[in-house]
């Protein structure tokens, strides 16, 4: 085996000797000076968007590229302010060296006189993978967080409790491309991301865990150079009070690079429920109705500091550093009342309860980046952490009521605390390298180390003391290790009709799974150890520069977390309990996509066939307990069968608008009689929303976003319809750097969530609506750089 590795390697080192003979050199200069760090490219003249080699000119105003195949190439000079320079450069066996001494650049006289400027990326812009949301444009989430973003965001669905889905799935939730214990997007500010990214059907290099996709949060990194800045404040009201503040300020000069920011959000909030629940088979405990009243301060602060220190044109080291605290303050109170089957009453209580949470979190990422000449080949190592210290105690008073609503007997007094510590570490390497054949190799190893502890206790108060109480107590302690292998390979070749090329990827990941838990107050431990594979593979076709189909094949899983596997039962209310599952297997999907895009300068369309087929699909499941009680748990239910359609539309009819439509329809199968006989349910869902964008002047812009998802199939019954619409308005002070904003969320207050579960031993009605309307103003203003607006591809814009 050895031997015919050593002659495959010495064969491939000779054909590289014979076909890579060629070399391109020259200097270039302004005013007969060198001109240092102008970018110089190489590229093919049958794809001239396509950047073959690059390189920066150094401190002479050189760059040489070595090792070229024989063809015909386009050179490129670049450099901001100075007008581009193409030449047409042929290598044969009779000009085997060219070179291009004294390249003039000449400055840009229209960027010369340029003091402002509005350019902007799209909202929106399409990638092989998906897409991806520039936060610049979202006007109407000024002021909120990352949830708010992503309520916005064509394709993805938030419901009222904050759960993000893709397709119907929980995606993957990456910041800055890595596992972050920042997991929960509440805590991230709007005013603190750069653009979020969307992958449907991720390739071999990502998480096998994201069984419905990945959306990759990318907080704001400056990258012009000198002293640049930008800051906000707002404020508003929904229920109760709002405000929020942020400020970013970046210095890049030289090999240099740092940034640092800080936002906060301060709120007061409301929230009511309702629900009620008939139990058939009993007979004093027949019907239960519950009324909660919830009012809540939320409080929020980040900081972020980031340093990049380019070591040559070649190499790159960064570090980052986030800060998260976060504090929830809640009064709660809740109305529970019970009746018997022939509605006659029972007994009534009132439970009071004073929440207080706070989270504290740091996050810590040092990452090496290394490039080529050629801009295909990198190598790319990171080591990340991620420190979590959660606190939570409750106080809580129980009385009970007579029919009238008048305290009968004696209150109870309980205290219940919830403590969660965590670590998770990352580390990773990827490295690609361009094949001779127009392929590229990527591959790569991934490490991920998790650590969690959780300590949750209830106490009741008895003369002056408090009690703990073991049956309702727990400590827990969670270890998972995943380490994976990747190996990818994709190509492109051109097709025999003008402009049309094929492209492909296949690519494999294994991933080895090492997880324990122990539960210490009820000794239970539980382990799982596995390795899987995960294939994936990719087909595309592209007509022209505007047209092309995809098709897409990918092996995921949704392994489950720390929530899910904790076998402690919660009955801090005892009539709906709820616990996690330490036998629950791994979900395994597959998933398969046929997506086509066609567009024009005024209309881009995409459409998406999917299909996933799940096994040992996890679902909550309900179950009714002999006291009544209702306890709520995880479960691998069997099958579960996703297809549908999804499209979204870009268009720009006129100069002053634009809009982006987005849909999706799919139907749900889900197989759960391996649990229960009723278990079995289907339903077609679909949700759509609609962007628009009104330019009303040159400093002024409307927009109004609508959004609408139907009713979701579960297990054992369904979710509610949602549905609202956001306003935002944006006018540029004058001629100055200031932007004054005025936002609408909910306009029509109509967002309100719940479900109906339907058994043949019972059936809960829940619903659940909070202070989602509110009215917010925000003043922000941007600095410096070079007197130029720093709306200019969303680098420290003036957007929050």
């Amino acid at each position: 085996m050895q031997k015919y590795l050593i002659i495959l390697c010495l064969n491939l080192a000779i054909q590289q000797a014979l076909v890579a003979q060629g070399k391109i050199s020259g200097t270039v200069i302004n005013n007969n000076k060198p001109v240092e760090f102008a970018t110089v490219t190489i590229s093919n003249v049958q794809d001239a968007n396509k950047v073959l080699f690059y390189e920066a000119t150094d401190s002479l105003g050189a760059f040489s590229f070595s090792n070229l195949n024989y063809g015909t190439y386009l050179l490129k000079v670049k450099l901001v302010g100075y007008l581009p320079i193409t030449k047409t450069a042929t290598l044969n066996p009779n000009g085997s060296s060219l070179i291009f001494n004294n390249l003039n650049l000449i400055e840009d006289a229209s960027e010369l006189n340029k003091v402002t400027v509005t350019a902007q990326k799209k909202m929106i812009e399409k990638t092989t993978e998906g897409f991806i949301i520039n936060t610049a444009n979202n006007i109407t989430q000024i002021g909120g967080t990352a949830t708010d973003i992503l309520k916005s965001t064509p394709t993805v669905t938030v419901d009222n409790d904050g759960a993000i889905t893709l397709r119907g799935k929980t995606p993957l939730i990456l910041i800055n491309g890595r596992n972050s214990g920042i997991s929960n997007t509440d805590q991230i500010a709007a005013s603190g991301i750069e653009s979020i990214e969307i992958i449907n059907n991720a390739s071999s290099k990502y998480d096998a865990n994201a069984e419905s996709g990945i959306i990759n949060i990318k907080l704001k990194k400056n990258k012009q150079s000198g002293t640049n800045g930008a800051l906000a404040l707002g404020g508003g009201v929904g229920a109760k009070g709002r405000v929020n503040s942020s400020f970013i300020v970046n210095n890049k000069v030289g090999k240099w690079n740092i940034g640092l920011g800080y936002d906060n959000r301060f709120a007061g909030r409301t929230r009511k429920i309702e629900s009620n629940r008939t139990n058939y088979n009993l007979i004093d405990n027949y019907f239960i109705d519950q009324k909660r009243n919830d009012e809540r301060v939320e409080k929020l602060q980040n900081l972020k500091l980031n340093l990049d220190y380019n070591l040559n044109p070649y190499n790159t080291i960064s570090f980052e550093a986030i800060g998260n605290m976060e504090s929830q303050d809640n009064n709660e109170d809740l109305t529970s009342k019970l009746y018997n089957k022939n509605a006659g009453f029972t007994s009534s209580n009132d439970r009071h309860s004073y929440e207080y949470e706070k989270v504290k979190e740091g996050e810590f990422a040092l990452n090496y980046l290394k490039t080529y000449k050629n801009s295909e080949k990198t190598l790319n190592a990171s080591l990340s952490s991620s420190i979590e210290k959660g606190r939570q105690n409750t106080d809580i008073y129980t009385t009970s009521l007579d029919l009238e609503g008048k305290t009968m007997g004696i209150m109870q007094t309980q205290l219940t605390h919830n403590y969660e510590d965590g670590v998770i570490t990352n580390a990773s390497m990827d490295y690609t390298i361009p094949t001779s054949d127009m392929g590229v190799i990527e591959t790569g190893y991934k490490a991920l180390f998790r650590t969690i502890k959780t300590d949750f206790l209830t106490a009741d108060k008895l003369n002056n003391d408090y009690i703990t109480n073991t049956g309702s107590s727990n400590i827990f302690n969670f270890n998972e290790q995943v380490q994976a292998l990747y190996f990818q390979y994709h190509n492109t070749s051109t097709s025999k009709q003008k402009g049309a090329s094929w492209n492909y990827a296949t690519g494999i990941r294994a991933e080895q799974v090492n997880n324990n838990g122990e539960t210490i107050s009820q000794s239970t431990r539980f382990s799982n150890n596995y390795l899987k594979l995960f294939p994936t593979a990719h087909l595309a076709y592209n007509f022209n520069e505007k047209e092309s189909i995809k098709l897409s094949y990918g092996k995921r899983i949704n392994r489950p977390g720390l929530g899910q596997l904790n076998p402690f039962v919660d009955i801090t209310d005892i009539l709906s309990p709820h616990s996690g599952n330490p036998n629950l297997k791994p979900e395994i999907i597959n998933a398969y996509e046929l997506s086509f895009n066609n567009g024009t300068s005024k209309l881009n369309f995409t459409t998406s066939l999917f299909a996933r087929h799940s096994v040992n699909a996890i679902r909550s499941f309900y179950s009714q307990l002999p006291n009544g009680a209702i306890l709520n748990k995880p479960m691998n239910i069997g099958t579960a069968d996703n297809y549908g359609i999804e499209s979204m539309i870009i268009g720009k009819p006129t100069r002053f608008y634009d809009y982006n439509l987005s849909a999706t329809i799919f139907n749900q199968q889900i197989n759960g009689s391996n649990i229960i006989n009723d278990g079995v349910n289907s339903g077609t869902n679909w949700s759509g929303k609609i962007i628009n964008n009104f330019t009303l002047n040159s400093a002024s812009k409307l927009q109004v976003i609508a959004n609408y998802v139907s009713p979701k199939t579960t297990p054992q019954g369904e979710s509610f319809s949602l549905y609202n619409v956001d306003l935002g308005l944006q006018k540029k002070l004058g001629k100055t750097n200031f932007k004054l904003n005025f936002i609408i969320v909910d306009a029509f207050n109509t967002l309100k969530s719940g479900y109906n579960t339907q058994t043949s031993t019972f059936a809960i009605y829940r619903s659940q609506k909070s202070d989602t309307r509110a009215f917010m103003i925000t003043l922000a203003y941007s600095f410096k750089a070079a007197l130029k607006d720093k709306m200019l591809e969303n680098k420290f814009n003036a957007e929050y």
